[in-house]
């Protein structure tokens, strides 16, 4: 069965080495990447309202069984990584990080390290119920793209006990695409993150 991969990455900023990377991998039997937008379309959609931007990355998201958030120097701020991150939890989807900062830009340049974007978000627990949080102005704040209660036995990790936020990144895997020859090596990190979500 073909494994369909969704990438999240910061367009404007790593779209080369984002296109580079999914390229290593797309071209191998029974990779389909359904989520690697092309950026005029990203900013198509997202000119129109905030409402059809969130249904647009949804869509993107479906038939997907992982998400690999593909990280440079600021990844971890963006809005919509973010949004795409919290859609990926509540449809089951595998997760992980590949850090693509050491992979040259169409100039010929690598970036500097930014944080990884899964720790950046998290889940808690408050009146027995689950919620999203994020790290936003130095500290733990309720996500506010998506804000209903998430079912415990929609998530394929260990939900937290207390209103103390767990990473996500707790539960998902990191990789360097450039120290860790990502080029012949992503296909087995996404198969992991498949295997650890049961997908």
């Amino acid at each position: 069965m073909a494994r369909r991969t969704f990438f999240s990455f910061h367009y404007t900023a790593d779209v080369w080495r984002a296109w580079n990377v999914r390229n290593s991998w797309v071209g191998k039997p029974d990779h389909i990447d359904v989520g690697f937008f092309d950026n005029s379309v990203f900013e198509a959609s997202k000119r129109v309202n905030e409402d059809s931007l969130k249904n647009f990355l949804r869509k993107g998201l479906e038939n997907t069984s992982v998400t690999c958030v593909l990280t440079g120097t600021d990844t971890w701020q963006r809005r919509w990584v973010r949004y795409e991150i919290a859609r990926s939890i509540l449809k089951g989807n595998g997760l992980l990080t590949v850090h693509i900062d050491g992979v040259r830009d169409r100039y010929g340049y690598t970036s500097s390290r930014g944080y990884d974007p899964l720790a950046q978000m998290g889940l808690y627990r408050t009146g027995g119920s689950i919620y999203l949080a994020e790290w936003k102005g130095g500290k733990w704040v309720k996500y506010s793209d998506y804000t209903l209660a998430i079912p415990e036995r929609d998530l394929w990790f260990a939900a937290p006990k207390t209103d103390n936020v767990v990473q996500i990144s707790n539960h998902c895997m990191a990789y360097d695409y450039a120290q860790q020859r990502g080029h012949a090596n992503i296909g087995g990190w996404i198969e992991t993150a498949a295997g650890l979500a049961g997908r």
